[in-house]
């Protein structure tokens, strides 16, 4: 056996051990992927809209960039621009404008971190914004750019959109 083979099979291990059940991730739907993540940040913003202690505020508003910037960066490349390379203008609008909201949710997220009170009204009213901003954006593109996927993609194609989703997802840097 190759040092290089030795060295890929030892890679392979530790993969599987510290990611058991990754293998499964390449047969996901990315739709699947993408409804557990929008369910997961939803959980968070709620989270958020409840608690009245600043430093669980915090703590929930750095969970919420680690969730959201690698997902929102993702999507973007796999999913909104394949909608928007189809030839149907409507898929294309869906497509341009999730990036939009997602811009306006990234803007938010900034003004929120930045806010230094966690307890001031202006932190609350901000974690509201960016609530309702995000779960207007899921509750649209669930609807419109899923069906998008769901019309113009084979369960083949989703399964490969979801691997290079979490492949695009870990290449991200959160800041």
């Amino acid at each position: 056996m190759s040092v290089k083979s030795t060295v890929r099979e030892a890679t392979s291990a530790v993969k599987k051990a510290l990611h058991p059940g990754a293998d499964a991730d390449t047969q996901t739907d990315i739709l699947d992927t993408l409804k557990k993540e929008h369910d997961e940040v939803k959980a968070l913003l709620s989270k958020l809209q409840k608690s009245e202690s600043g430093s669980e505020r915090k703590n929930l508003v750095q969970q919420l960039k680690a969730a959201l910037v690698p997902h929102t960066k993702a999507e973007e490349r796999v999913v909104y621009d394949a909608v928007i390379a189809l030839q149907d203008k409507d898929a294309r609008i869906d497509g341009h404008e999730g990036y939009l909201e997602h811009e306006w949710a990234s803007k938010t997220l900034v003004r929120l971190e930045s806010i230094e009170n966690a307890t001031s009204p202006e932190h609350h009213a901000a974690g509201k914004v960016l609530k309702d901003l995000v779960e207007h954006h899921i509750e649209e593109e669930e609807s419109a750019v899923w069906s998008d996927v769901k019309d113009n993609f084979s369960d083949e194609e989703r399964r490969q959109m979801n691997r290079a989703f979490e492949a695009a997802k870990a290449k991200v840097r959160i800041h």
